[in-house]
């Protein structure tokens, strides 16, 4: 039996109040690691009773996907500690900078050092350059939006690493994890979104380097078409097609992925973009 030699570590997941971040989470939580769940509740067109309706019916689309990200933290907290893990989680806007350390003290105040970081969080709001697609759901790219973007997909985490780097030098620790979640390298009428996540992906093969000498790992995990409830019955078969592996994509696939990076069996891997897509992004090469 492989041991991942989680038992007792402490873990950050950023945005896990849903989604990959959530079932990375509980599936941290299930190997005994001890998790800090950070998560935001961002603006939304829908009622609570819309949203409450949309995690009922279970209807991927627009209205689920912003039910889910409107679940609060503790749904996630309530149900780690219902299977005997150990968890605790706090909402924070990383767009704030003043917040990175106040996360990373409250994390070790509830559970103790960082062993793990996880930057799952993100901010999406679908954005063109073409003046002829701005409809209800699609803004033209501004530069409000595009600060708004980098602050939380990129400027954020680069700040979350460096937190990390700097207590985990001061308490002399050896071995570290570092995952950073991105998307692909563009997207057609989502532009600062994917520029933002790529930006990410230079920051993290930056502190690969830097980092590999104190004993810390850093990765990029780019997941596929994952049904995080985004995801519209219509649209479903024709991102099973494009799957080698003949299915869609669900949070628990990708959290395992990210759990076998976190384990001691990942020690000689890092500064690596890992396609978690079932085959699903290998179109883009052709």
């Amino acid at each position: 039996m492989i041991d991942p030699q989680l038992d007792g570590k402490v873990a950050i997941i950023t945005g896990a109040n849903h989604g990959i971040g959530a079932a990375t989470a509980k599936s941290l939580a299930a190997q005994g690691a001890k998790v800090f769940i950070t998560y935001y509740l961002p603006e939304t067109s829908f009622s609570d009773n819309e949203l409450d309706d949309a995690r009922k019916a279970g209807i991927g689309g627009d209205k689920l996907y912003s039910a889910m990200q409107h679940q609060s933290g503790d749904v996630v907290v309530d149900s780690i500690l219902s299977e005997g893990g150990t968890s605790v989680g706090h909402e924070f806007d990383l767009s704030d900078v003043n917040n990175i350390v106040k996360l990373f003290d409250l994390c070790e105040q509830e559970l103790g050092p960082v062993n793990i970081l996880i930057n799952n969080h993100t901010h999406c709001v679908l954005e063109t350059f073409d003046p002829a697609e701005v409809q209800d759901s699609i803004i033209l790219t501004n530069a409000e939006s595009i600060d708004r973007h980098f602050a939380v997909n990129a400027r954020a985490c680069a700040l979350m690493m460096r937190e990390y780097l700097g207590r985990f030098i001061d308490r002399q620790a050896t071995s570290g994890r570092i995952i950073n979640l991105t998307t692909v390298l563009g997207h057609a009428q989502n532009v600062s979104y994917a520029a933002s996540k790529r930006a990410l992906v230079s920051y993290s093969m930056s502190a690969a380097e830097e980092m590999g000498k104190y004993g810390i790992t850093v990765n990029v995990v780019c997941p596929g078409a994952t049904q995080t409830g985004w995801i519209p019955p219509e649209n479903e078969e024709w991102i099973i097609q494009k799957t080698p592996l003949g299915r869609l994509g669900y949070p628990d696939d990708v959290a395992d992925v990210i759990t076998f990076i976190t384990s001691e069996q990942s020690r000689w891997l890092t500064g690596q973009l890992i396609y978690a897509s079932g085959g699903f992004l290998s179109f883009l090469s052709e």
